[in-house]
């Protein structure tokens, strides 16, 4: 049996922070990751996709996230067997008829906690979510399904793992050993957004497509192809995602150091489809500083996807060339003179005074730019 495993593809998702433009990428891009998973089921044999909870983003998305997600799956050949998630739980009357009226007969709606025998002697367990929490481990229910002749038990399940989730977690939450417990072959889950792998039989597929910044993590987006048998189950990643979430914290000295990390970084990452969180720390020259302000807003800004800077840990002094270029005379002088005076007596007003004197070294820099 070999199918693939995937979820939270979370199909609707606003992206409200970024600009328009970026947006309809992300947006778009979480449909074509559909095309994607169909065509690696054609290519490597797949029958079937599982899709292991927050198909969509919310319980009530607008008539375009459906169609296109039910119109995409039912162009390619495997069959998408579709979980309800905490997003998008399911509920009488709401998003899943939707779903199943737009439908062609190889995509399946899990609304019901009820077993399918998706191949000969292979039974498919889903644990769909009725409402968006619940107290109780919503994989109980495969301890009371039958799966006659069963061959293979599969389970289908959204939620966290006891002891894993966020601290304090108390919803949705998964016994560490329901595999064992409910004797699956293999346990697909949903909810943690990076592949995971609990043990032998239980995997977090993570997310298609990547959708959010996380220190630490920047892997691509993902599914899982799973060969299985009744004595073994090989899981092996696929990588489905385009964009690539990127957060970085660089510890600078100089402009030099600075724009040898900017070019090692464009060059391991396609920009276009790279999102990039960046943390700035250091103490550097105020020239330096301004070099650094020039390549991130000049050149990084307009190669990336997208790019947050968080600098207020870079910490700009003056060296005496920088203040140097300060002593003229006139009225760029005399200021430079007075808060050279309240940095040095180091009161409660030189903070201050050095925000005040980099930015009137900025101004005075765009003078001479501009004069030339």
């Amino acid at each position: 049996m070999r199918f693939i495993h995937t979820a939270d593809w979370q199909l609707g998702k606003p992206f409200g922070r970024f600009d328009a433009e970026t947006r309809a990428a992300l947006t778009e891009a979480r449909f074509d990751v559909i095309d994607t998973l169909g065509r690696a089921a054609a290519e490597h044999g797949a029958g079937h996709v599982l899709v292991a909870g927050d198909v969509f983003d919310t319980e009530g998305p607008d008539e375009r996230t459906v169609v296109q997600a039910v119109t995409r799956m039912e162009r390619h050949a495997c069959r998408w067997w579709l979980l309800p998630g905490n997003h998008d739980f399911a509920r009488n009357g709401g998003l899943w008829d939707r779903v199943r009226k737009r439908a062609a007969a190889n995509v399946t709606v899990l609304a019901e906690p009820e077993p399918h025998e998706i191949e000969d002697g292979v039974w498919l367990l889903p644990a769909p979510l009725l409402h968006r929490h619940t107290l109780d481990d919503p994989t109980q229910a495969f301890e009371r399904m039958e799966t006659p002749g069963a061959r293979l038990r599969i389970g289908l399940a959204h939620g966290s793992i006891r002891g894993f989730g966020t601290q304090g977690e108390t919803k949705n939450l998964i016994a560490p050993d329901r595999a064992k417990l409910s004797t699956l072959d293999y346990l697909a889950l949903g909810d943690w957004h990076g592949t995971l792998q609990v043990d032998a039989r239980t995997w977090y597929s993570g997310t298609p497509e990547t959708d959010r910044f996380q220190a630490g993590r920047d892997d691509p987006g993902q599914a899982l192809l799973v060969d299985l048998k009744p004595e073994k189950a090989s899981v092996a990643p696929l990588s489905t995602g385009r964009f690539r979430w990127l957060s970085r914290d660089w510890t600078v000295a100089d402009a030099i150091g600075f724009a040898a990390l900017a070019d090692d970084l464009l060059a391991a990452c396609e920009p276009a489809a790279t999102l990039l969180r960046l943390q700035l720390a250091g103490i550097v020259p105020l020239t330096d500083r301004v070099a650094m302000l020039a390549r991130i807003e000049d050149d990084l800004a307009h190669r990336l996807r997208h790019l947050d800077v968080r600098d207020a840990d870079v910490v700009a002094r003056p060296t005496e060339e920088d203040l140097a270029a300060l002593s003229t005379e006139g009225m760029l002088g005399r200021a430079g003179a007075m808060l050279r005076a309240k940095i040095e007596a180091d009161g409660p007003e030189a903070p201050r005074a050095r925000r005040a004197l980099e930015r009137l070294f900025v101004e005075a820099l765009r003078d001479q730019g501009d004069a030339a």
